[in-house]
């Protein structure tokens, strides 16, 4: 999926290393995390940044928008959500690209002007080493001052005509995923995913596997199981995600529908802090099992064992591909 075109640019030859999702959308891979590029059918020259990834991947993102735009800079920067992977960069990239707005749901806000913490991580539930590491993944906001705007209440997407603004809350109060109904093309954030994101396995080996939202990170799964439904119900054919590679055509259907007919059985933990005991119900409680008790020795211990494995892993992987 990834490209690896060498082309030529201001008399240098440079090999690319972006991945095509469909017409005037590209993607980049930034260690866990995904990020997106989108460029105007009506406004040439116009594009907009979607998420920015985690920190110390400023460098790829302004190698990946010269490679495909030049020296134009973003018409503006869209997060779907305002998760640690996904603003990291910004302050990099707002200090160069000086102009650039920000957009985000009315119910992110709070977590992007500085006012209001995340619920924390809960490392009990999903099962992966990276759910291990999640209990030092920071929940803190950021404060994008006057760079940040809200996005419009009609659904319309700031210089992109032909997308749309989809609500789609759960793993955070005021996350959003972007759609093209001309083509079917959906930019689902962290909605759901295409991979198993609390597997480091599955995470450097990109193995596709359509899943729910993070769970180490989704705090409210009644609305989480509403939003993918709603975007089952659009019947995509092609879907970009946070986490994982595009998935399209009978691949993503099947397993798309499958998801939406089978959340609570596949995709909700079956216990942890932010998991309801009736689904049905708007009531959430606290559900940790005695067995998963852990001392905080223990959890520190394996976390830096992880953590230590899934950077010599990542480092290998990325020696070889160059």
């Amino acid at each position: 999926m990834e490209n690896q075109d060498l082309k030529k640019q201001n008399g240098l030859v440079i090999k690319t290393s972006y991945f095509n999702v469909a017409h005037n959308v590209w993607g980049k891979k930034l260690g866990i995390v995904n990020v997106y590029m989108i460029a105007s059918s009506t406004e040439f020259g116009h594009w907009i940044l979607v998420d920015a990834g985690i920190k110390g991947y400023s460098d790829e993102i302004f190698t990946m928008a010269e490679q495909l735009f030049g020296a134009h800079p973003p018409a503006a920067i869209i997060l779907t959500h305002g998760h640690f992977d996904h603003v990291g960069t910004l302050k990099n990239l707002l200090d160069v690209w000086e102009e650039v707005p920000v957009y985000a749901h009315k119910l992110e806000i709070p977590y992007l002007s500085g006012r209001s913490f995340y619920p924390s991580p809960d490392p009990t539930v999903g099962g992966g080493l990276i759910s291990l590491l999640s209990f030092t993944f920071p929940s803190k906001p950021i404060n994008l001052g006057s760079r940040l705007h809200e996005l419009s209440h009609d659904g319309s997407v700031p210089f992109l005509s032909e997308w749309q603004v989809l609500f789609t809350p759960g793993h955070t109060p005021g996350h959003i995923s972007l759609y093209r109904e001309e083509d079917k093309v959906l930019i689902a954030g962290d909605a759901f995913v295409t991979t198993k994101p609390e597997s480091v396995f599955y995470t450097i080996t990109q193995l596709k596997h359509l899943s729910g939202p993070p769970k180490y990170f989704t705090p409210d799964w009644i609305s989480a199981a509403q939003s993918v439904r709603n975007l089952a119900n659009l019947q995509p054919y092609t879907a970009a995600t946070g986490h994982g590679v595009p998935m399209s055509g009978e691949e993503l259907d099947s397993s798309l529908s499958y998801l939406a007919s089978h959340f609570e059985d596949i995709a909700v933990p079956k216990h942890g802090k932010y998991v309801p005991i009736d689904l049905n119900s708007v009531n959430t409680k606290s559900i940790l099992p005695p067995s998963l008790t852990r001392s905080l020795f223990g959890i520190t211990l394996f976390a830096l064992v992880a953590f230590t494995t899934f950077s010599i892993m990542d480092l290998a992987l990325s020696s070889r591909s160059e």
